[in-house]
C-alpha cells in the first residue's frame, strides 16, 4: 500500500480510507491509482462475467490419453483458467510417456473410481473425494488402476493451458 501511495502521490491514509470506502478519490487521483496499479479505469465499472456451460454442451476436447471421454467445463475463451471433466474407462491412460500442460497449477479432484498419477519420481493414488494439486510444468501422466471400474475426474488448471502469453 505504502508503494502504491507514494507513486500516486497521495498518503497511505488516504488510500487506506478508499479502500474502506471512507473516502471518494477525485477523478484525476482515481486515474493516477489505476494507473499505478495498470487496471484501466473502464474496468472498475464493468459488470462481472458470468458464463454458462450447460452439461450438454459442454464440448469434448482431447488432450491426450486412451480411454477417455473429457469435455471442457468453462468457456474456450476463458483464460484464468481451464476446468474438464474425465470420464476414464478401466485401464485408460494419459499415454505411457510423461507430458507437461502449458499452465501454472493442475489440479486433480476424483469424483468417483480411482486414478493414479505417475510422476518422475513417485505416483500418488487418489480415490473418490481426493485431490491433487500441482505444477502444470511437471512432467505426469495417470492411469485407472481399476480394472473393472470407470473414474470421474475433474482437472483444473491455472491459467487455462491455452492462455495467451502462458
Amino acid at each position: 500500500m505504502e508503494n502504491v501511495a507514494e507513486a500516486a502521490q497521495v498518503t497511505k491514509g488516504f488510500i487506506s480510507r478508499v479502500e474502506r470506502d471512507e473516502t471518494s478519490p477525485s477523478v484525476a487521483t482515481l486515474i493516477t491509482i489505476c494507473d499505478v496499479l495498470s487496471i484501466p479505469v473502464g474496468t472498475l465499472f464493468e459488470a462481472a462475467e458470468t458464463d454458462l456451460v450447460p452439461k450438454a454442451d459442454a464440448p469434448p476436447i482431447r488432450f491426450s490419453g486412451d480411454g477417455v471421454d473429457e469435455h471442457l467445463l468453462t468457456p474456450r475463451g476463458q483464460g484464468r483458467l481451464q476446468m474438464v471433466r474425465s470420464r476414464v474407462e478401466p485401464g485408460g491412460s494419459g499415454g505411457a510417456e510423461l507430458y507437461t500442460l502449458n499452465c501454472e497449477v493442475e489440479v486433480c479432484h476424483v469424483l468417483r473410481g480411482r486414478l493414479e498419477i505417475v510422476f518422475s519420481e513417485k505416483r500418488v493414488r487418489l480415490g473418490p473425494g481426493d485431490t491433487l494439486t500441482f505444477a502444470g510444468r511437471e512432467p505426469h501422466t495417470w492411469i485407472n488402476p481399476d480394472p473393472s471400474r470407470i473414474a470421474e475426474v475433474i482437472w483444473v488448471m491455472a491459467p487455462s493451458s491455452w492462455a495467451a502469453g502462458t
